[in-house]
Order: C-alpha cells, then structure tokens, then sequence
C-alpha cells in the first residue's frame, strides 16, 4: 500500500481547504494492532475459561469482586506492556494538519502515549479507577499485580471503605455523560468522519457515523475487513489503522 485512495485524499483535502473539521471513531481494531486482545479475543490467555460478557457487569462485581478485579488488573497489565502503532503516532500528526476531534471506544491509553488528546473515551478509561459505591476517584497507585493471578482483592476507598472498580462502561451501565455529549457534537460538527477498526455492532457508539452523515458529513471507514458500517459509508478503505493512518497524516 503505497497511497491514498484518490477519492479519500480528495475529501480530506477539501476538509483541510475548507476550514472544517475531522471526526475520528477508534475501535477495537486499532489496538489489536498493538498486540492488545480484543474484548472476546482471550483464547491464549489464563482466562480463557471466563466469558468475559459475564464478568464485565456490576452484578458480577458483587458476585466475586476478586475475580473481576484480577481479570481487569490482567487487561491493565496487558495494555502497559504494549505500544502505540503506527495509527496511533499518525493521528497525532494528522492534528497538525486539520483541526480533529478524537472519539475512541477503547478503555486503554494508546492513543495518549502515542500522543493524541483523546476527547471522548465513549467506553471509559481502564486507569481511571473510582469507588464501586460513592463514586470516589482513586487517585493512589494501582495495587500491585502478579502475571499468573486469576483472583485479587480490589484496593479500598479511602472516604467510604468500599471496593475500588476500573473506570470503564460495564454492561447494563451508561455511557459517560460528558464523554457521550462530546461525542454527539463532534459527529454533528465535522466535515469529514474517520471510522477506524470498529466493528460497528455496539450501540450507542455504532450510531453516530451515521448521525455525522445527517449532518452533512462524509464518512470514511478504515478497517481491513467489510463491517456493518460498511454499506452506509461514502468510502470503504480495507486497510488498517496501522497501514492507512500514516499515509493520511503525511
């Protein structure tokens, strides 16, 4: 892959000509290329006997609070071993080129460490903890973590005595009210809406190309693979972040 499809370089140029804005909308994809497994994707790991749709729900909290703290410290663990790619350092330098809003469903921190200000965590932030029950952010270091641990006891507030949870969306939960409105006027405002590595199956989120295609925008997707967003984008570019951002940010 050597350049940008001809119609995606000119809808952008004509973003940057124009004085207007991009959209970004990160998924899962994106950091898959960093070696960080995909929510389902834990078949080589010590909980691949763990559905984690049943443990990424405050009813399983309650159930074995140690369980799902250990499955979340062996994610953070995960995500602070890996790296930003090559998508992550390109849309860092895509910003110097045309204003951008950077909406992401991704709860790592890739995106930060490859030098991006992420606008919108839509699906919260791994790192950034809070109490179960008050609500309380934990603003002390992380406990400390064994590779080979399936159960650890959560860290304690220190205002109520409750257990401390991940800062991420869990199942059944809202999605972050500022995050979300952030989301919303980013889509409603740009010009140009980049959709990379998201499958487009989860809802909310999965929305708002489409909200930024009533509003007049043009989306583009990035992903090596047709999604269910496919049929509704203005251009399909099969490729990934990690191939296709760079080539954009030049």
């Amino acid at each position: 892959m050597r350049a940008v499809p001809a119609a995606i370089d000119d809808v952008l140029h004509r973003t940057i000509d124009g004085g207007g804005h991009v959209c970004v909308l990160t998924g899962a994809g994106m950091s898959a290329e960093s070696g960080i497994p995909t929510f389902r994707g834990t078949h080589d790991s010590l909980w691949s006997r763990f559905d984690p749709m049943r443990l990424a729900t405050a009813g399983a909290w309650r159930e074995d609070p140690a369980l799902v703290w250990g499955w979340y410290r062996w994610r953070m663990h995960r995500v602070r071993e890996a790296q930003p790619n090559a998508g992550h350092r390109a849309l860092a330098q895509l910003t110097r080129r045309v204003p951008l809003w950077l909406v992401t469903q991704n709860v790592d921190d890739l995106h930060e460490r490859g030098g991006s200000t992420v606008d919108a965590h839509v699906h919260g932030n791994l790192f950034a903890l809070r109490c179960f029950a008050c609500g309380r952010a934990h603003e002390g270091p992380l406990d400390e973590y064994m590779d080979d641990a399936q159960r650890v006891e959560p860290m304690r507030c220190v205002a109520c005595g409750d257990r401390i949870r991940p800062g991420v969306v869990w199942f059944g939960e809202a999605l972050p009210e500022d995050a979300w409105t952030t989301a919303v006027d980013a889509a409603t405002r740009c010009s140009l809406m980049l959709v990379v590595g998201t499958s487009g199956l989860v809802y909310p989120a999965a929305g708002l190309p489409a909200l930024a295609r009533r509003h007049g925008a043009v989306v583009v997707e990035i992903n090596p693979e047709l999604t269910a967003l496919s049929a509704d984008a203005d251009h399909v570019w099969c490729a990934t972040a990690a191939q296709a951002l760079p080539l954009l940010a030049r």
